[in-house]
């Protein structure tokens, strides 16, 4: 995510001199006319002050989830939870080697007067801030998803098993709510409420959607059962990553007794929701 590259665009006209580039870190880019006038071509921050305001989610409400999200996450960081999560990196330079071992986009120091002083990244007097919304960093994630006849031919230990999943689509301009389109697809199709779950992992795009949509699904956003290690508010959330890291999360609680049925639900920029069932073996 750090090294997103700028994407020259073609021109209108041939051989013209002049040629745009675009930012492929955030937002829309490239954009058709057509897809413009007909959806809007909202950046995610802006999508998610639609949803604080379509939702009525304040800003008081995004700072405070926002600080237990750095609370939970400097938890589980000081208690090994992560140890066995992650793959230490060594880094040579200068004839020195770091080793990288710990997640280094958490700001444990942070406190709720330092959230509140900051300004919108939408507008000044937006909610949105960059401390109530998840960090752009680097990062990558794995998971293996096997059956049942793989499972036992080649002598694997499951940590969960996969049950449902769901995925939906929702306005563009309100992406951020597609966690309850597509979990709501996933308990019609399975038969099960929410209560059912005693663990959710949602990803932190923004403080704002996940309260609007955990609220819009009648769970508690600040619930000791929503994100209990934290989340991309102080993780990060690189993009193509962050779901196998929900997975496993959820999948590692399964199998330490913490939970017996999880469910991983995240929003897709654009316009799109993915909801997974999960539960003990």
């Amino acid at each position: 995510m750090t090294r997103t590259p700028f994407v020259m665009a073609k021109t209108h006209t041939p051989w013209r001199r002049q040629a745009a580039f675009e930012d492929t870190t955030i937002g829309w880019r490239l954009i058709n006319p057509v897809m413009q006038a007909t959806y809007g071509t909202d950046s995610m921050p802006q999508t998610a002050e639609a949803v604080a305001h379509d939702y009525s989610v304040s800003r008081g409400d995004q700072d405070r989830f926002a600080l237990a999200s750095q609370h939970r996450t400097e938890a589980a960081i000081n208690a090994g939870h992560f140890r066995d999560e992650l793959c230490p990196v060594a880094i040579k330079g200068h004839g020195a080697e770091t080793i990288v071992d710990t997640d280094e986009h958490p700001r444990a120091a942070m406190t709720l007067d330092m959230l509140e002083r900051l300004k919108g990244v939408v507008v000044p007097h937006g909610c949105v801030t960059a401390g109530n919304a998840s960090g752009i960093n680097d990062g990558a994630a794995v998971t293996l998803i096997a059956s049942a006849r793989a499972v036992e031919r080649y002598g694997l230990a499951p940590k969960a098993r996969i049950t449902a999943m769901a995925s939906a689509g929702v306005a563009p301009r309100i992406m951020g709510i597609g966690p309850v389109t597509a979990t709501r697809r996933l308990l019609d199709r399975r038969g099960l409420s929410l209560g059912n779950f005693d663990l959710i992992e949602i990803n932190e795009a923004f403080a704002s959607q996940v309260i609007a949509s955990l609220r819009e699904l009648g769970a508690d956003p600040f619930g000791d059962y929503v994100n209990p290690h934290g989340g991309a508010i102080a993780l990060g959330h690189p993009l193509g990553a962050s779901g196998a890291r929900l997975a496993l999360s959820a999948a590692r609680d399964i199998a330490g007794g913490r939970a017996k049925r999880a469910l991983v639900t995240m929003c897709v920029g654009v316009g799109q929701g993915l909801a997974l069932a999960l539960e003990a073996i």
